[in-house]
């Protein structure tokens, strides 16, 4: 059975989804309320060649080892405020920094604007000397599609890819197939398939095709790719997506890991360091992406 703290998630999308239908601007930045502040982290703004971006640095971190971490919100919302703490949680549990990157956003900045944007600040983190087998990507919903489309778009310009990538509750199908928007409509609490169909016209307006494989890396040749680790939760009706991503991967000869955490809403881990099955997702990446970065076993402790 779900744990009380995790109901928390499941209000806020019911929350957004009441909004939505009252025509009420939601508040994407409402996401951090979920997140109990990580111990022992700071924080420190920094221009990535360009881009908008945030170091989350947990005390006694490896300062070689970095998350490139790309924040979810439909490619309309979120920041890299929104997502500081969830990130901070990872990196923690890593044992490593994390950069949190800004991109622009639609309606304003269509696709391929934020893929862009991503490889930008990815291209910024080598250049500062940061060695690719000591970087894993990491990132939730929309952010978890760009930790994949980035590394595509990464691998056309010639930058060596990372080591890992860590994709909670991925949104990748661009043309909004998944079977589970129909068998998970009564236990998702915001994305239904006419939401998801409304975000990616926004997205992709009049110029993008749902093709694209770097707006829909299901369409894309991912050989080279790292290991990927997925998860997602039981009842968002984006589960497919995680399972469609997970089956595509394996077609290039990636090495995945899925898991979907029972009866969980999407991107369920914002609950971090407040509802155990948050923690104990968390703690699954990090024991998982540690040896992935040639980081010892356990994570720091502040």
């Amino acid at each position: 059975m779900a744990s009380k703290q995790s109901d928390a998630v499941t209000e806020h999308w019911r929350r957004s989804t009441e909004a939505m239908v009252n025509g009420e601007q939601l508040d994407s930045e409402a996401w951090g309320n979920l997140t109990a502040e990580p111990r022992g982290v700071d924080y420190i703004e920094v221009d990535a060649g360009g881009i908008p971006a945030m170091w989350a640095v947990p005390k006694g971190a490896a300062t070689d080892r970095v998350i490139f971490s790309i924040h979810g919100g439909g490619f309309v919302s979120g920041s890299m405020y929104s997502h500081r703490k969830l990130f901070g949680h990872l990196a923690k549990a890593v044992g490593a920094r994390a950069l949190i990157i800004d991109y622009r956003l639609a309606p304003q900045h269509i696709h391929p604007a934020p893929v862009e944007d991503a490889t930008t600040a990815y291209r910024w983190l080598l250049d500062q000397g940061i060695k690719p087998r000591h970087i894993a990507f990491a990132g939730d919903s929309s952010g978890g599609g760009l930790a994949i489309t980035t590394q595509l778009l990464a691998q056309e310009q010639g930058l060596p890819l990372p080591a890992a990538t860590m994709a909670i509750s991925p949104w990748v199908d661009m043309e909004v197939t998944g079977e589970t928007y129909e068998s998970n409509r009564e236990t998702d609490a915001f994305f239904y398939k006419e939401v998801v169909q409304a975000l990616v016209r926004t997205f992709l307006a009049d110029s993008g095709s749902p093709r694209d494989p770097l707006a829909n890396p299901l369409y894309a040749d991912l050989t080279g790719l790292g290991p990927l680790y997925i998860q997602a939760g039981g009842h968002e009706t984006l589960v497919d997506d995680a399972r469609m991503l997970d089956e595509h991967a394996r077609k290039f000869g990636v090495d995945v890991r899925i898991d979907i955490v029972p009866e969980m809403q999407h991107t369920f881990h914002m609950a971090a360091g407040r509802a155990p099955e948050a923690d104990d997702a968390i703690r699954r990446f990090a024991e998982w992406a540690r040896p992935k970065l040639g980081l010892p076993h356990g994570s720091i402790r502040a």
